[in-house]
């Protein structure tokens, strides 16, 4: 399991605007992306106490929480995720689930999980039946993205985000979302053991300082 360093800053347009200018002038854009950017739907996991929702709003030092996401509404390649967090350091680990697989979740057919041969699949159905984790919410939001080799750093605008409030069925794309409140737009800056200089200065905005943003966390603000 690798780990990286992570700072989030909530930011608004102008800041991005000017972030932005910086960053086209040392990095380079996510070849992945769409026209600079591409759109991010998650679903995400919690039990009926709420576990991943109240760590991460008491900072529990040791947390972890798991969601399935596609981007650009192509279906065709869908991951389960587990984010952990520990002493303020992140790790991911994926798995990749098929569109009927990830239907078969949200309809809570979960007996294949054990036999999936995916060790990801079968941790998240053990902890489905034992800590009753279930999907739990819709996260959608547009994500614009910068990578910069030395120290494999990755800079990413994230913002529109919306939540499906309580509905789950995160394949349809006729799923209603609404703006998760006031939201801002989250800069996001993640890298291995080291942040080079011309990073740190391109992202640096007066006034701004590091958070705790959650975009899962905002989205449950209509349960």
């Amino acid at each position: 399991m690798r780990f990286r360093h992570e700072w989030k800053h909530e930011i608004n347009t102008s800041d991005m605007i000017a972030i932005r200018q910086s960053l086209r002038a040392v990095a380079q854009a996510d070849q992945h992306a769409l026209d600079g950017k591409y759109f991010i739907r998650s679903l995400y996991f919690d039990n009926l106490n709420d576990k991943a929702l109240r760590e991460k709003i008491d900072g529990v030092n040791y947390r972890e929480k798991f969601r399935i996401r596609y981007y650009n509404e192509d279906t065709s390649l869908i991951h389960l995720e587990k984010k952990s967090k520990i002493n303020g350091l992140c790790s991911k680990e994926s798995a990749e689930v098929s569109a009927q697989e990830a239907q078969r979740i949200v309809d809570g057919d979960l007996d294949w999980m054990a036999e999936s041969g995916r060790e990801l699949v079968q941790e998240l159905y053990s902890k489905m039946q034992s800590q009753g984790l279930r999907p739990k919410t819709i996260v959608d939001y547009t994500r614009e993205p910068y990578v910069y080799g030395p120290g494999n750093v990755r800079v990413t605008f994230d913002y529109n985000i919306r939540t499906g409030m309580q509905c789950t069925d995160f394949l349809n794309p006729d799923c209603i979302t609404v703006p998760a409140g006031d939201a801002p737009i989250i800069l996001e800056v993640k890298w291995d053991e080291f942040l080079p200089a011309v990073i740190r200065d391109a992202v640096q905005v007066r006034g701004r300082r590091v958070t705790a943003f959650s975009k899962y966390a905002v989205c449950r603000i209509y349960g």
